[in-house]
């Protein structure tokens, strides 16, 4: 599912919505949670999981067409972690498939 595919979704399910109200919500909240993570904050949303940025050490890596050693520089990624209850969502939904 993609951003647009969500907002489809939205509008479907919450009728006296426009498609507009529903892009800006979605743009508002997507805006909002990259702001946080930016400053470094931590996002969680009970259920369905946590954000956080993870540090990656710097490190020598290998250019796989010549064999040479490049260096990588340290960085921070965003790094998502289900909750237990989406977990188990999945988890069941997937046997349910898996039987059907």
């Amino acid at each position: 599912m993609n951003r647009s595919d969500l907002v489809e979704v939205l509008a479907a399910r919450f009728g006296q919505l426009t498609v507009n109200d529903v892009e800006l919500a979605v743009k508002a909240i997507l805006d909002a949670m990259n702001d946080a993570l930016v400053s470094g904050h931590r996002i969680e949303i009970r259920g369905f999981g946590s954000f956080s940025i993870n540090h990656r050490a710097p490190r020598i890596g290998r250019n796989p067409r010549s064999g040479e050693s490049v260096a990588i520089p340290e960085k921070r990624v965003p790094h998502f972690k289900p909750g237990k209850a989406l977990r188990e969502q999945v988890d069941r939904r997937t046997e349910e498939l898996k039987t059907a």
